[in-house]
């Protein structure tokens, strides 16, 4: 079987394996591999399940959406979506449920919230394949167990945790991408700095921390001083609580926010807009959204994971006969090389506001020196990053 590139994987768990044969590795984000249309050895027919959201979140859900479909065109593989009733485990299985009732045997879904679905479906349908994005072995695990407490009682004491073979997840090194969008934002000179994140996950965390570490290193080879404010949203939209807290920011000398969690960015965009502030996007490319929406030239950059390119991949391995390769696992997705464009986590080439203080060059060889292991970024989520002498960092907690 053609071996793909191998991954740079900072962790790959890996459960229920058979007993002989190898498992293949997620390819390259935008590599041929990729996205070559690929022949069918089966009927398959694809779902994807939103979260809380839905396909116009211009990120998670709207991405996944968009990846699932354009495969399912180009490959003429039957595809639907389906959006649950509320924000909760019952209302995501009663979608997985329904779907797999009509005929659908792949099922896409994006987030961490869909752990419990995950626990309540993967051995109810062994013959339905699931795909994950962002659902961590600590999601998966801890939903087996009352109250998700993993020192506490399993819900049920005969079904203990794990992945079975018909599921596949890959999560993200966030803090890679945070760092270089803090990197990216100190060297284009900008010294009043925020972080708006959605609600304290682990995935938003990372961002967040990554970001502070970027911006950290970058002052400090620089010797420029910054200030970085730091919040939580307590969730994954906009309102005017939080836009009245970056207005605040903003008004207060608060140059660019990084705005990390669904559509809270709405908030931060719409703050921005007064006073002429600029925003750095998360997940995928954000530029054209929030720049058509808001005011051109207030993207700096975005911090970007390649959500479509591990749709594209996985289900083109499904279609071709070769889930058996990735069921059970769970891979964590970072760098794969110098190529920044090859990565999983990346910021754009084309709409990052490069400068002579930071141009694509610049990027490229941070880009290097991270997968070399010259540049080390931690993942720890315990506790923020500590800062040097040039950074004021102000942790405001949670708005709501």
């Amino acid at each position: 079987m053609k071996k793909y590139i191998a991954l740079l994987l900072a962790l790959v768990m890996v459960f229920a394996l058979a007993a002989c044969g190898s498992k293949e590795e997620a390819a390259p984000a935008g590599s041929e591999e990729a996205s070559a249309p690929v022949e069918a050895s089966g009927d398959v027919k694809v779902a994807m399940i939103t979260d809380y959201g839905d396909i116009t979140d211009q990120s998670f859900n709207q991405t996944t959406y968009e990846a699932c479909k354009a495969f399912c065109e180009k490959n003429a593989v039957d595809f639907k979506y389906y959006k649950p009733t509320d924000d909760s485990t019952a209302a995501r299985v009663e979608m997985i449920d329904q779907a797999i009732a009509e005929g659908y045997n792949v099922v896409v879904m994006p987030g961490y919230a869909f752990a419990g679905a995950i626990v309540e479906t993967q051995d109810l349908y062994p013959d339905v394949k699931f795909v994950a994005l962002d659902v961590s072995e600590y999601d998966i695990f801890s939903s087996f167990y009352k109250d998700g407490d993993m020192d506490g009682e399993l819900i049920d004491p005969s079904n203990e945790p794990h992945v079975a073979d018909n599921v596949f997840s890959a999560v993200y090194q966030e803090e890679l991408c945070g760092y270089m969008a803090g990197v990216a934002a100190v060297k284009l000179g900008y010294t009043k700095l925020g972080f708006l994140g959605g609600m304290a996950v682990p995935a938003v965390i990372r961002y967040g921390s990554g970001f502070v570490q970027g911006a950290n290193a970058a002052a400090e080879e620089l010797g420029k001083d910054i200030e970085i404010n730091y919040v939580y949203g307590g969730q994954f939209y906009g309102d005017g609580d939080i836009t009245a807290a970056m207005d605040t920011w903003y008004q207060g000398g608060t140059e660019v926010v990084f705005a990390c969690g669904g559509g809270i960015f709405t908030s931060a965009a719409e703050a921005a807009a007064k006073v002429d502030g600029k925003v750095i996007g998360v997940d995928v490319d954000q530029a054209a959204t929030i720049d058509g929406q808001y005011g051109e030239g207030m993207t700096v950059t975005s911090a970007m994971k390649g959500l479509a390119a591990t749709v594209d991949t996985l289900l083109g391995e499904i279609v071709a006969g070769n889930f058996d390769n990735y069921g059970g696992q769970i891979q964590n997705l970072g760098l794969v090389g110098e190529d920044p464009e090859l990565n999983y986590v990346q910021i754009p080439m084309e709409s990052t506001q490069w400068s002579d203080s930071f141009t694509q060059d610049d990027y490229k060889a941070l880009v290097a020196a991270m997968f070399a292991g010259d540049v080390e970024v931690s993942n720890d989520i315990t506790a923020l990053p500590e800062v040097g002498s040039h950074v004021t960092l102000n942790d405001q907690g949670q708005i709501k």
